[in-house]
């Protein structure tokens, strides 16, 4: 089984998934989000407009925006430099965000560039 497999195995665990969240993105566990789906080219993750992720504005945190959207994308980077000699580490350093509608519901964040 390649590293990509195995870390699709694990990251598909509802309880070491929010695992991790809990231990190394403890925002992200507070905030509920959760993956929806994952495959070697496609990761979907929502964040919930609730309690902790709601702004005075009533729509969700562009914050909890932010993380859901960068874990889409983290995930699949995740997958790609899992087991990897010498490691690799990851940063963004870049970011674009496009708004058409108050987020007052499940938002899902498609990142479908597995590939590429």
């Amino acid at each position: 089984m390649n590293n990509a497999q195995s870390f699709l195995r694990l990251i598909r665990n509802p309880f070491t998934f929010r695992f991790f969240l809990l231990s190394r993105l403890p925002a992200a566990w507070f905030s509920q989000i959760r993956l929806y789906a994952i495959d070697e080219q496609t990761a979907v993750v929502t964040v919930p407009y609730g309690w902790f992720s709601k702004n005075p504005f009533r729509s969700t945190y562009f914050a909890c925006l932010a993380m859901a959207a960068e874990m889409s994308t983290g995930l699949l980077a995740m997958m790609q430099t899992t087991g990897r000699q010498p490691a690799v580490s990851m940063l963004v350093i870049g970011m674009e965000a496009a708004f058409f509608k108050k987020a007052t519901g499940i938002t899902f964040f498609t990142c479908s560039n597995g590939n590429d």
